[in-house]
């Protein structure tokens, strides 16, 4: 049984950090010592036997970081079990359909033999930092997109794989 996971995400307006939180609090409740930890400031992955990460999608990229931590930790991250997260969608098509890993995390996917990738909706409201943040909340485009349903559904997955390695 593995039981201590890092979990680590890249946001910019924190909604990749709450679904990051959501998935430590199913681990915990599920018997693991989960960390939550932005990935800028993660040092070492040495100390966790699993690690999820998640990353906010922008113009068709992960969090730049999310991507930093990837390649940083790449060595480490190869010796152990892996999830990714993505968010972003500000539709409803991330509930209705399974979004597949964008072209730079499916490459580290590759890499790293990561376990599964999901793409959670993403969330945008007002007071969101970025000016692309801002065209988008003026469209009328913004809203919360995220299933915590789901994420709590994917995060069992991370944890029934955990618990009975």
């Amino acid at each position: 049984m593995t039981d201590t996971v890092l979990v680590t995400y890249g946001t910019t307006n924190g909604s990749t950090a709450r679904i990051a939180e959501a998935v430590a609090d199913v681990l915990r409740k599920d018997g693991l010592t989960a960390e939550l930890l932005p990935a800028r400031s993660v040092t070492s992955v040495a100390p966790y036997d699993a690690v999820v990460v998640g990353g906010g999608l922008y113009a068709g990229r992960w969090h730049k970081d999310a991507r930093r931590f990837v390649r940083r930790h790449s060595g480490e991250l190869a010796k152990r079990p892996v999830w990714f997260f993505s968010s972003g969608p500000l539709d409803p098509s991330a509930s209705e359909r399974n979004i597949p890993p964008v072209r730079g995390v499916q490459r580290a996917m590759t890499r790293l033999d990561v376990r599964d990738h999901v793409t959670f909706g993403g969330c945008l409201e007002e007071g969101a930092k970025g000016r692309v943040a801002g065209m988008i909340l003026r469209s009328g485009k913004g809203g919360d997109f995220r299933d915590f349903g789901a994420i709590e559904a994917w995060s069992e997955s991370v944890a029934d794989a955990l618990t009975h390695a």
